[in-house]
């Protein structure tokens, strides 16, 4: 195993790969990862699936199998067998470790993000087309997927909260999840079965703020924000998983919904390539990473010291850049908002390539 990754999943870090296609999983790239570079799981999003199937070739049979269905319809058998295949890849992880880890994401369509009802349907759907009890259903932190959350977990169906980018945004997150747990005990479904992750976005916090700020003249605090705001983040989720609303659902086998770091890659070239990794350490979090950052993290990262108590610090940063006259609710609501609507054009750019090989494919 590589000793730089290894060490970070030592330190307690999931390591999950931020990409998936069906060329990792036709070569073996995947299950070489899983075996030389401690990847322990996948996450994936529209923007993934847009490059993976603008190279249609490997979806070419599957395509003309199924015949003239709605591209919609394509994309998702498409995308359901990507992560079928690579659900059974990560099975034995995923039962070595009772389901904490070998899981794979699947996103519903972006498009839904503002319609709390359909995002419901379309979870349940996506879970029920995949099959697998190590899937993940990814749902946006709108305020409109926040009741999507619960309902979806109070079904009993696990999910990736994506696109989390304030800390207040991350309590309603939460808070949501932890109903639909209650709403599932209620209904007597096992709470040991039901898992989540809560995808806390950092790199597009640095570039949106260090944007900010180069108007301001205040350089110091440039590069500051996206590990304070993890920092903050990460407080919250302990202070959330240690309070006895969850201690008594823990006593009916639920389990904690982990804080996921997600943008991991820098966009910064002035910044190392593995500072959101090296200063993300914390035992129980997940880090995924695209492959280009995994790959430095494997060739020259260093563990760091863990950012566990270290929510005042980053809290502190945080008041320092709001101080400098950046308003950080306006941040992080462009930063959601841009989110969707970039997934959006990834959703738009999937179709036409599905639609496009379809008729290649099809005549």
């Amino acid at each position: 195993m590589n000793s730089p990754l290894k060490a970070l999943s030592d330190a307690g870090v999931s390591i999950w790969l931020d990409d998936l296609s069906r060329g990792r999983l036709k070569t073996g790239n995947l299950a070489d990862k899983i075996e030389k570079d401690c990847v322990v799981g996948v996450t994936t999003n529209p923007t993934i699936f847009a490059a993976a199937l603008s190279q249609g070739e490997d979806y070419a049979a599957q395509l003309k199998e199924l015949g003239a269905v709605s591209v919609d319809e394509a994309i998702k058998q498409c995308t359901a067998q990507d992560v079928r295949d690579a659900c059974d890849l990560f099975a034995d992880i995923h039962g070595q470790t009772g389901g904490y880890d070998g899981r794979v994401s699947i996103e519903v369509a972006p498009t839904l993000a503002h319609e709390t009802q359909a995002t419901i349907d379309q979870a349940a759907e996506l879970a029920e087309l995949v099959g697998r009890e190590n899937v993940l259903i990814k749902i946006p932190a709108t305020k409109e997927g926040l009741a999507a959350i619960t309902e979806t977990i109070a079904a009993g169906i696990s999910v990736n909260v994506t696109l989390i980018f304030s800390e207040q945004r991350y309590v309603e997150v939460m808070d949501a999840y932890l109903v639909g747990l209650e709403k599932a005990a209620a209904a007597g479904k096992d709470l040991s079965t039901i898992h989540s992750v809560a995808s806390f976005f950092i790199s597009r916090v640095d570039s949106e703020v260090d944007k900010r700020l180069a108007a301001t003249g205040a350089d110091l605090l440039k590069g500051k924000a996206a590990i304070a705001n993890a920092q903050v983040a990460l407080g919250a989720f302990e202070a959330v998983f240690a309070a006895e609303r969850f201690t008594d659902l823990a006593a009916k086998g639920a389990n904690k919904q982990r804080p996921l770091w997600a943008s991991t890659g820098t966009k910064d070239p002035s910044y190392s390539d593995t500072l959101y990794v090296a200063d993300l350490v914390a035992d129980g979090v997940v880090n995924t990473m695209p492959e280009k950052t995994m790959d430095a993290f494997a060739d020259h990262g260093v563990v760091h010291q863990t950012m566990e108590g270290s929510a005042d610090i980053g809290r502190q940063t945080l008041h320092m850049i709001e101080e400098a006259g950046i308003d950080l609710v306006d941040v992080f609501q462009v930063l959601e908002d841009e989110g969707v609507d970039k997934f959006i054009v990834s959703w738009h750019e999937l179709q036409q390539s599905v639609k496009d090989a379809q008729a290649e494919i099809l005549g």
